[in-house]
């Protein structure tokens, strides 16, 4: 067996419902959101038995800690936070529906589509610095958890990031909107765990 991440999107909030670029600001869940969260749960925990989980981490946020909390009561796992896993900073960009981004920024959202990597949101920070906080947020849990299963609650894009740096996917794809409390068993790719590499 190899290390399996388990990566959980949280439920929805008011912004999800809005389609409102939510980054770091701290949004609760919303109505749907709470329902979603507590059918996930119960998804999850009727699966637990195939795959038990070691751990339950998530970054911090609102919707993601509350969403966290209820899968880990269901599966008997206390999340614990981790900060470095916070949202990505969309600076400016933060609260505005992503249709009047498009209209204000023509251009650079054309590019943030083509190419996110390049693009700085105002005040915001870039993809690269966000890959920094996650690789080195999870050199110690594999460490800790060899060959283990362990969960991971996360927002988007945030959680679009960590599933490319797990997956070792070159190419970032951030205009697509996945639908909201999700979940995904993904394997860790084997050089990030120090053995050899997939051809």
């Amino acid at each position: 067996m190899s290390s399996q991440v388990l990566l959980i999107r949280p439920g929805a909030t008011l912004y999800d419902e809005q389609n409102r670029v939510q980054g770091i600001l701290d949004i609760p869940l919303s109505d749907q959101g709470r329902t979603e969260v507590l059918q996930l749960a119960e998804r999850l925990a009727a699966r637990n038995d195939q795959a038990p989980l070691s751990a339950l981490y998530c970054g911090p946020g609102e919707s993601v800690v509350r969403t966290a909390e209820v899968v880990g009561k269901a599966l008997g796992l206390r999340p614990k936070r981790i900060e470095d896993l916070r949202n990505l900073d969309q600076g400016l960009w933060q609260g505005l529906q992503i249709e009047e981004i498009r209209r204000r920024n023509v251009r650079l959202f054309r590019q943030w589509i083509d190419d996110p990597r390049t693009i700085r949101p105002p005040q915001g920070e870039t993809i690269e610095e966000a890959m920094e906080r996650i690789q080195g947020a999870f050199r110690p849990l594999f460490r800790r958890h060899p060959d283990e299963a362990f969960g991971l609650v996360a927002g988007e894009p945030i959680g679009r990031l960590i599933a490319g740096y797990l997956k070792r996917v070159p190419r970032l794809q951030l205009d697509e909107f996945l639908p909201c409390c999700g979940y995904e068993r993904i394997e860790v790719h084997a050089d990030l765990l120090g053995g050899p590499s997939s051809p």
